[in-house]
C-alpha cells in the first residue's frame, strides 16, 4: 500500500486523510495572508509625517500624565461584574437538561448559587462596592 493510496482511502472511520483538505486549506490561507501583508508592506506608501507618528487618542486632545494613579475601585467593580456575569453562563446547561438532572442537579445548582452568595456577602462585608472614600 503506497502512501498516496493511504491518504486517499476515505473508507476508514478514523483516518487522518479526512483532515488533509482542512490542513491544505489552512496552509493556503496562512500563505495568502502572509503574502498580502508582505506585498502591502513592500509596495505600499511609506510617508512618515508628524500626524501619523502621533499617538492615537480617538480625536481627543491628550492632557496630563497617563501614568498618574487611578482608583482601584473601577477595576474591582469591573472584575466583580465579570465574575457574577459569567456565573449566569453555568445556568444554561441546567436549564436545558433540568429534567434529566432531576433533584441531584437541582441540589448541585443550589450549592453553586450558595457559594456565589457567600462570595457576594463577603464582598459586601469588605466594602468593595462602596464608592465613597
Amino acid at each position: 500500500m503506497s502512501w498516496i493510496s493511504f491518504l486517499l482511502d476515505v473508507n476508514e472511520s478514523n483516518s487522518a486523510a479526512k483532515y488533509l483538505p482542512i490542513g491544505i486549506q489552512l496552509i493556503f490561507a496562512a500563505g495568502f495572508v502572509s503574502a498580502m501583508i508582505g506585498l502591502s508592506a513592500w509596495v505600499g506608501p511609506k510617508r512618515k509625517t508628524n500626524d501619523k507618528l502621533e499617538n492615537f487618542t480617538s480625536g481627543i486632545e491628550s492632557h496630563g500624565n497617563a501614568r498618574q494613579p487611578m482608583a482601584i475601585k473601577y477595576f474591582l467593580v469591573a472584575i466583580l461584574f465579570v465574575l457574577f456575569d459569567v456565573e449566569v453562563i453555568f445556568f444554561y446547561p441546567y436549564a436545558v437538561n433540568f429534567r434529566e438532572l432531576g433533584w441531584a442537579g437541582f441540589s448541585a445548582l443550589l450549592m453553586f448559587v450558595g457559594f456565589f452568595l457567600v462570595g457576594f456577602v463577603y464582598i459586601l462585608k469588605k466594602g468593595a462596592l462602596k464608592w465613597e472614600d
